[in-house]
């Protein structure tokens, strides 16, 4: 379109005087130059756009390339091979996840930030969870039977194993549990505006944790349900539930499988 009208205008110049046709070509160049300088600050609006996106990676959490340039372990959940599995990682964990035969599940993972994994159902409640496999974590890990209820909102941890840090750090002591020929003690937290299956809220969470650590085994959850509900700690409707490896800031590497 802007280079139709002037030519328009050239066929009519002909009839018209030398002086018309000067002024008709200074306006054919004057044209051009402003077409010039549209697309030259078209492609100015484009590189501050980039930049900008560039610069603030860690906004653009839609796996876009952005992303995916930052982390190797992508979020997700689904099923596979029968089981529920699901997959949270902050933007600067690296490392792979691989869904297994059954439910099987790997981790491998390194960098900063949180990583929680892991294979189970995608309802919980009371069960008998046989798993078994290797876990051998550098750092702040958990490998725990884990969950959420909602109406209340809780974060639940049965927690069998972990690494250099004390998951009861900061907590409330409850009481303790015997349970699946171990002791584990009973510890709650308050976590305040933090991720959850619900966005970010305000709840609480419940752990048993076991004063031996072990890698594999039977963990009767109901077990847990009842006593926690004996010390005052009310449970809500069961959402998922996975034998999770959790870790924070470490590295690691982790092979379960849950049935």
């Amino acid at each position: 379109m802007g280079f139709y009208m002037p030519k328009i205008i050239a066929e009519e110049s002909v009839v018209c005087s030398r002086s018309v046709r000067f002024n008709i070509s200074q306006l054919t160049q004057s044209l051009h130059l402003t077409t010039s300088m549209v697309f030259l600050s078209s492609l100015v609006v484009v590189f501050i756009a980039a930049v900008g996106i560039l610069a603030n990676p860690v906004e653009r959490f839609d796996n876009s390339t952005v992303v995916l340039g930052k982390r190797t372990i992508i979020d997700g959940e689904g099923t596979s091979n029968g089981y529920f599995y699901s997959v949270y990682s902050d933007s600067t964990v690296t490392g792979t996840y691989t869904n297994g035969a059954a439910g099987e599940y790997s981790l491998t993972w390194g960098g900063t930030g949180d990583v929680v994994v892991g294979k189970g159902w995608a309802t919980g409640g009371p069960m008998s969870v046989v798993y078994s496999g290797t876990y051998e974590p550098d750092g702040n890990s958990y490998l725990s039977v884990y969950g959420w209820t909602t109406d209340p909102l809780i974060e639940y941890y049965i927690t069998e194993s972990y690494g250099d840090y004390d998951p009861s750090t900061g907590g409330t002591y409850e009481g303790t549990c015997s349970s699946d020929g171990g002791v584990y003690d009973i510890y709650t937290q308050t976590r305040t505006d933090a991720p959850s299956i619900q966005g970010t809220a305000t709840f609480q969470q419940y752990w048993s944790i076991r004063t031996t650590k072990r890698v594999g085994g039977t963990v009767t959850t109901g077990n847990h349900y009842a006593c926690w509900e004996a010390v005052g700690l009310e449970l809500g409707a069961f959402n998922y539930m996975i034998l999770a490896t959790e870790a924070y800031s470490s590295t690691g590497t982790s092979t379960i499988t849950v049935s």
